[in-house]
């Protein structure tokens, strides 16, 4: 199966917005432990997905639970050994060694880092590399750690994110592409300015990154149609493949007029992956 385009949390306090998230067109759906529940409902939040079972097809379903070495962490773990997780997405990991100590507790269940929600954070991103786990993907946060740099805003005057910001976002790109995983970027919060989740989406896959973290079901389709790739698109990278496999000597060939080398053909061999099983 295709890598993920969404990634939807949803608080898995509520059974309402639960259901809602299961029924929608998302890719992965992230039952959230973590920062959208209260400490006062995390036990009711664990028995709701304890009590989660029959999935038949539709989106995979990830948990985040809360961090290494909180009070809640230890406890959020139970919750695997009966509903049919995919996987488990771990905030505010600083190192490939977190990864590490998550997966000794958690067997050899595809892990999604969130790696950029700490100050030390942003000096671990190549430690993934080197980390032997079951690591899948990871993504990058900017509230978590605008609160632990202490700003009063993340973003410019003129409104765009800012340097920090932008550094850790880019961080993490680099450093899940060095560690053979899927580069996911992060949420937009307004999830009712269409335009601007469109345009950031956009962008991020023109980047690199191959899927985006949601946060209402209204936002999922905008990021499915961002990261899948256009029938021009997989027609383009097509050809190309095609015309490697004709001539597998050749260091450059033309294509539509256009002069392609063997970066093109990592591109488009990339291009038809991501389409996958969705063409």
């Amino acid at each position: 199966m295709s890598a993920p385009r969404s990634w939807l949390f949803v608080p898995a306090d509520s059974e309402k917005k639960v259901a809602k998230a299961i029924d929608s067109d998302a890719d992965a759906i992230i039952f959230d432990l973590e920062d959208s529940v209260a400490p006062s409902q995390k036990a009711a939040a664990r028995d709701i997905l304890k009590d989660l079972s029959g999935r038949a097809g539709g989106p995979t379903w990830w948990v985040r639970i809360n961090p290494l070495r909180t009070e809640h962490h230890k406890k959020d773990l139970s919750v695997f050994a009966s509903a049919d997780f995919e996987g488990v997405v771990l905030p505010k990991a600083e190192s490939g060694a977190d990864v590490v100590e998550l997966a000794h507790t958690t067997g050899n269940l595809p892990i999604h880092a969130i790696v950029t929600e700490t100050a030390a954070s942003l000096f671990g991103l190549l430690s993934y590399r080197d980390a032997p786990t079951p690591l899948a993907a990871m993504s990058w946060g900017a509230e978590d750690l605008s609160a632990a740099l202490g700003a009063s805003s993340k973003y410019d005057p003129d409104g765009s994110l800012a340097f920090t910001y932008r550094l850790a976002r880019s961080l993490c790109l680099a450093g899940a592409v060095a560690a053979g995983v899927q580069p996911v970027d992060g949420v937009f919060a307004d999830f009712r300015d269409e335009d601007g989740l469109r345009a950031e989406a956009d962008a991020a896959r023109r980047e690199g990154f191959t899927g985006k973290l949601a946060i209402h079901p209204d936002q999922v389709p905008i990021i499915n149609a961002a990261f899948s790739p256009s029938r021009d698109e997989i027609a383009h990278a097509r050809a190309i493949v095609a015309a490697f496999a004709a001539e597998p000597e050749a260091g450059v060939l033309s294509i539509g007029g256009r002069m392609v080398d063997r970066p093109h053909l990592v591109q488009a061999q990339r291009t038809l992956k991501r389409a996958g099983d969705r063409t």
